[in-house]
Protein backbone atom coordinates (compact mmCIF):
# COMPACT_ATOMS: atom_id res chain seq x y z
CA UNK A 1 0.00 0.00 0.00
CA UNK A 2 1.24 3.60 -1.09
CA UNK A 3 1.55 5.67 2.07
CA UNK A 4 -1.06 8.37 0.66
CA UNK A 5 -3.37 5.05 0.59
CA UNK A 6 -1.92 4.46 4.07
CA UNK A 7 -2.81 7.62 4.75
CA UNK A 8 -6.36 7.78 3.24
CA UNK A 9 -6.81 4.22 5.27
CA UNK A 10 -5.58 5.56 8.45
CA UNK A 11 -7.97 8.73 8.63
CA UNK A 12 -10.74 6.34 7.53
CA UNK A 13 -10.71 4.34 10.59
CA UNK A 14 -10.22 7.00 12.17
CA UNK A 15 -13.94 8.14 11.52
CA UNK A 16 -15.14 4.57 12.05
CA UNK A 17 -13.64 4.72 15.52
CA UNK A 18 -15.71 7.88 16.48
CA UNK A 19 -19.09 6.17 14.49
CA UNK A 20 -18.18 2.91 16.56
CA UNK A 21 -19.58 3.92 20.30
CA UNK A 22 -22.53 6.30 18.75
CA UNK A 23 -23.80 3.20 17.08
CA UNK A 24 -23.39 0.52 19.80
CA UNK A 25 -24.50 2.65 22.41
CA UNK A 26 -27.69 3.78 20.04
CA UNK A 27 -28.56 0.27 19.63
CA UNK A 28 -28.11 -1.16 23.49
CA UNK A 29 -30.61 2.00 24.70
CA UNK A 30 -32.93 1.12 21.92
CA UNK A 31 -32.87 -2.51 23.08
CA UNK A 32 -33.57 -1.67 26.78
CA UNK A 33 -35.87 1.04 25.76
CA UNK A 34 -37.97 -1.87 23.86
CA UNK A 35 -37.36 -4.42 27.09
CA UNK A 36 -39.07 -3.27 30.30
CA UNK A 37 -37.96 -6.18 31.68
CA UNK A 38 -34.26 -5.50 31.95
CA UNK A 39 -32.99 -4.43 34.89
CA UNK A 40 -29.36 -2.90 35.40
CA UNK A 41 -29.37 -4.37 38.92
CA UNK A 42 -30.26 -8.04 37.74
CA UNK A 43 -29.30 -8.74 34.31
CA UNK A 44 -26.06 -8.30 31.71
CA UNK A 45 -26.25 -6.76 28.94
CA UNK A 46 -25.87 -9.77 26.85
CA UNK A 47 -29.42 -10.86 28.14
CA UNK A 48 -31.14 -8.40 25.93
CA UNK A 49 -29.44 -10.28 22.93
CA UNK A 50 -31.81 -13.28 23.67
CA UNK A 51 -34.80 -11.32 24.79
CA UNK A 52 -38.18 -10.78 22.34
CA UNK A 53 -37.85 -9.54 19.20
CA UNK A 54 -37.08 -7.02 18.29
CA UNK A 55 -34.76 -6.57 21.31
CA UNK A 56 -32.99 -9.57 20.71
CA UNK A 57 -31.87 -8.35 16.92
CA UNK A 58 -31.34 -4.86 18.10
CA UNK A 59 -28.74 -5.62 20.28
CA UNK A 60 -26.82 -8.19 18.71
CA UNK A 61 -26.68 -6.36 15.28
CA UNK A 62 -25.74 -3.32 17.28
CA UNK A 63 -22.59 -5.25 18.17
CA UNK A 64 -21.92 -6.61 15.19
CA UNK A 65 -21.71 -3.11 13.03
CA UNK A 66 -20.28 -1.45 16.02
CA UNK A 67 -17.66 -4.72 16.17
CA UNK A 68 -17.17 -4.29 12.17
CA UNK A 69 -16.39 -0.46 12.74
CA UNK A 70 -13.62 -1.39 15.49
CA UNK A 71 -12.09 -4.31 13.18
CA UNK A 72 -11.89 -0.91 10.46
CA UNK A 73 -10.49 1.03 13.40
CA UNK A 74 -8.21 -1.34 14.58
CA UNK A 75 -6.18 -1.85 10.97
CA UNK A 76 -5.80 1.99 10.37
CA UNK A 77 -4.23 2.04 14.42
CA UNK A 78 -1.74 -0.50 13.14
CA UNK A 79 -0.82 1.39 9.83
CA UNK A 80 -0.53 4.36 12.13
CA UNK A 81 2.47 3.03 14.24
CA UNK A 82 4.50 2.65 10.86
CA UNK A 83 7.06 -0.57 11.57
CA UNK A 84 6.94 0.06 15.07
CA UNK A 85 6.86 -3.33 16.52
CA UNK A 86 5.00 -2.52 20.28
CA UNK A 87 2.73 0.05 18.75
CA UNK A 88 1.17 -2.90 16.00
CA UNK A 89 1.65 -5.37 18.68
CA UNK A 90 -0.95 -3.09 20.74
CA UNK A 91 -3.06 -2.52 17.53
CA UNK A 92 -3.18 -6.51 17.09
CA UNK A 93 -4.74 -7.43 20.23
CA UNK A 94 -7.00 -4.62 19.67
CA UNK A 95 -7.97 -6.29 16.52
CA UNK A 96 -8.78 -9.56 18.24
CA UNK A 97 -10.62 -7.57 20.64
CA UNK A 98 -13.16 -5.84 17.99
CA UNK A 99 -13.30 -9.18 16.52
CA UNK A 100 -14.42 -10.57 20.17
CA UNK A 101 -16.73 -7.79 20.03
CA UNK A 102 -18.23 -8.94 16.61
CA UNK A 103 -18.70 -12.18 17.71
CA UNK A 104 -20.27 -11.12 21.19
CA UNK A 105 -23.48 -10.22 18.52
CA UNK A 106 -22.76 -13.24 15.81
CA UNK A 107 -23.29 -15.52 19.21
CA UNK A 108 -25.91 -14.63 21.61
CA UNK A 109 -26.07 -15.68 25.17
CA UNK A 110 -27.83 -18.71 24.63
CA UNK A 111 -24.99 -20.29 22.58
CA UNK A 112 -22.85 -21.28 25.27
CA UNK A 113 -19.96 -21.64 25.19
CA UNK A 114 -18.97 -19.68 22.32
CA UNK A 115 -20.68 -16.23 23.76
CA UNK A 116 -18.53 -16.36 27.11
CA UNK A 117 -15.55 -16.63 25.34
CA UNK A 118 -16.24 -13.73 23.16
CA UNK A 119 -17.29 -11.71 26.20
CA UNK A 120 -14.40 -12.62 28.41
CA UNK A 121 -11.81 -11.91 25.32
CA UNK A 122 -13.29 -8.32 24.39
CA UNK A 123 -13.50 -7.61 28.11
CA UNK A 124 -10.29 -9.07 28.80
CA UNK A 125 -7.67 -7.99 25.76
CA UNK A 126 -9.16 -4.43 25.58
CA UNK A 127 -7.06 -3.15 29.04
CA UNK A 128 -4.25 -5.24 27.72
CA UNK A 129 -4.17 -3.69 24.38
CA UNK A 130 -4.26 -0.48 26.26
CA UNK A 131 -1.61 -1.23 28.24
CA UNK A 132 0.95 -2.54 25.59
CA UNK A 133 0.02 0.85 23.56
CA UNK A 134 1.01 2.71 26.66
CA UNK A 135 4.23 1.19 26.09
CA UNK A 136 4.13 2.52 22.66
CA UNK A 137 3.42 5.89 22.86
CA UNK A 138 5.89 6.78 25.56
CA UNK A 139 8.64 4.88 23.30
CA UNK A 140 7.26 7.16 20.46
CA UNK A 141 7.34 10.35 22.97
CA UNK A 142 3.44 11.07 23.18
CA UNK A 143 3.41 11.12 27.03
CA UNK A 144 -0.44 12.56 26.68
CA UNK A 145 -1.85 10.16 24.77
CA UNK A 146 0.13 7.66 26.85
CA UNK A 147 -1.32 8.79 30.19
CA UNK A 148 -4.61 9.01 28.76
CA UNK A 149 -4.58 5.22 27.37
CA UNK A 150 -3.06 4.42 30.86
CA UNK A 151 -6.08 5.78 32.90
CA UNK A 152 -8.31 3.81 30.35
CA UNK A 153 -6.07 0.50 30.48
CA UNK A 154 -6.33 0.86 35.14
CA UNK A 155 -10.02 1.88 34.81
CA UNK A 156 -11.14 -1.13 32.73
CA UNK A 157 -8.93 -3.12 34.51
CA UNK A 158 -9.98 -1.77 38.09
CA UNK A 159 -14.23 -2.32 37.04
CA UNK A 160 -13.53 -5.93 36.71
CA UNK A 161 -11.12 -6.81 39.24
CA UNK A 162 -12.81 -4.57 41.86
CA UNK A 163 -16.28 -6.23 41.02
CA UNK A 164 -14.56 -9.93 41.14
CA UNK A 165 -12.88 -9.07 44.66
CA UNK A 166 -15.88 -6.46 46.10
CA UNK A 167 -18.81 -7.43 44.23
CA UNK A 168 -19.94 -3.93 44.30
CA UNK A 169 -21.90 -4.37 41.84
CA UNK A 170 -25.64 -6.73 41.72
CA UNK A 171 -25.15 -7.60 38.16
CA UNK A 172 -22.38 -7.91 35.34
CA UNK A 173 -24.56 -4.73 33.50
CA UNK A 174 -23.10 -2.20 35.19
CA UNK A 175 -19.32 -3.17 34.91
CA UNK A 176 -19.47 -3.81 31.37
CA UNK A 177 -21.42 -0.18 30.36
CA UNK A 178 -18.40 1.12 32.63
CA UNK A 179 -15.65 -1.21 30.58
CA UNK A 180 -17.65 -0.30 27.73
CA UNK A 181 -17.82 3.50 28.21
CA UNK A 182 -14.09 3.38 29.18
CA UNK A 183 -13.18 2.06 25.78
CA UNK A 184 -15.78 4.44 23.74
CA UNK A 185 -13.75 7.53 25.23
CA UNK A 186 -10.67 5.93 24.27
CA UNK A 187 -11.49 5.18 20.68
CA UNK A 188 -13.05 8.47 20.14
CA UNK A 189 -10.06 10.67 21.26
CA UNK A 190 -7.75 8.60 19.40
CA UNK A 191 -9.78 7.95 16.60
CA UNK A 192 -10.65 11.63 16.27
CA UNK A 193 -6.86 12.15 16.11
CA UNK A 194 -6.55 9.98 13.44
CA UNK A 195 -8.44 11.65 11.17
CA UNK A 196 -6.86 15.08 11.86
CA UNK A 197 -3.16 13.70 11.45
CA UNK A 198 -3.37 10.25 10.32
CA UNK A 199 -0.62 9.08 12.60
Amino acid sequence: MSSSRKRIWIKLSGYSAVATPLVAFAFILSAIALAPRFSWTNNALSDLGVMTWPTDIIFNTGLIISGILSILFATGLYFSFNKGVVGRSGATIFLFCAVALTTIGVFSENMKPMHIYASVAFFGLFPIAMFVLTASYFRLGKPRRAFFTLAVALFAALVWGLDFLFKYAPSVAIPETLSALAASLWTVVIGFSLTRSGK
